[in-house]
């Protein structure tokens, strides 16, 4: 098992990462990478990641076993489009941390995220959306609003039930 990874492992794969492009990349920061990198959790177990064009990141994608034993973390493909449908927008809202040779790294949309984790429903995840919210990362009324704009879509995952991911979202912004 690797240890775990903390702010300064994430950016020892970002710097890895920069600097095994050649050409333009975005890559999003997802989950604990996420949550380390802005402060509330110290590590991580794997950094989350996203690729703004799959089909055009396969430099990348090569170049991810290597640096993964290299620097002895996990790293996984994950992003909340995986679980959730996405609220329109969520580029815009994806704020930035860094760029690394050709690549630009950005956190994926937090409120995706917050929306996401309130899906899963884990301890963890729970906490993680306190926090974002807490910090001012994601707004309650502005996190309320996109669930309602992603809530007609929900059929298209089928293992979500709707009421439940309803109930996490406003039971979430009915705290503090």
């Amino acid at each position: 098992m690797r240890r775990p990874v903390d702010a300064d492992r994430v950016r020892a794969f970002m710097r890895a990462l920069g600097l095994a492009a050649r050409g333009e990349h975005t890559v999003y920061l997802v989950g604990g990478a996420t949550a380390v990198l802005e402060g509330w959790r110290e590590s991580t177990v794997d950094v989350d990641v996203a690729f703004s064009d799959r089909d055009d990141a396969d430099e990348l994608l090569r170049a991810l076993p290597r640096i993964k034993d290299e620097l002895e973390l996990n790293v996984e493909l994950a992003s909340p489009a995986d679980f959730v449908p996405v609220p329109g927008g969520w580029e815009e809202r994806s704020p930035s941390i860094a760029r690394e040779g050709s690549v630009s790294f950005l956190h994926y949309d937090l409120y995706s995220q917050a929306l996401s984790k309130l899906e899963r429903g884990h301890d963890r995840d729970l906490l993680d959306v306190d926090e974002m919210l807490t910090r001012g990362l994601v707004e309650r009324d502005r996190l309320r609003e996109l669930f309602a704009e992603i809530e007609p879509e929900l059929y298209r995952f089928p293992a979500i039930d709707p009421p439940s991911f309803r109930r996490r979202v406003e039971s979430a912004l009915a705290q503090r």
